[in-house]
């Protein structure tokens, strides 16, 4: 088992900045590739990024190219920066971990509580 937990949501104007943090336990020593989705009120939820267990490879969903970075400094701790922030962009942020890189949400086992993030006009 995987234990992730979300953290740094919160409210944010406009063109402002947030860096979500996902903290991983438990059975930590398996190669798990980690991904960020989002989900906002009446909608599905959608792939944000991702990144390998190596954090050689990462991939972003078109809307957040060039605004959001992905990246992990450990095996247990993953983080999404997110710039130049747009009131679309509000929304349920989870991580999750799945032992294959992907951008379905099938294809993740483990998940996260999520975080709340809005972003004001």
């Amino acid at each position: 088992q995987v234990q992730l937990v979300e953290s740094g949501g919160g409210l944010v104007q406009a063109g402002g900045s947030l860096r979500l943090s996902c903290a991983a336990s438990g059975r930590t020593s398996s190669s798990y590739a980690m991904g960020w989705f989002r989900q906002a009120p009446g909608k599905e939820r959608e792939f944000v990024a991702s990144i390998s267990w190596s954090a050689s490879s990462t991939s972003y969903a078109d809307s957040v190219k060039g605004r959001f970075s992905i990246s992990r400094d450990n095996v247990r701790t993953v983080y999404l920066q997110m710039n130049s922030l747009k009131p679309e962009d509000t929304a349920v942020y989870y991580c999750a971990a799945a032992r294959v890189r992907g951008t379905r949400p099938e294809g993740y086992e483990y998940w996260g509580q999520g975080t709340q993030v809005t972003v004001s006009s």
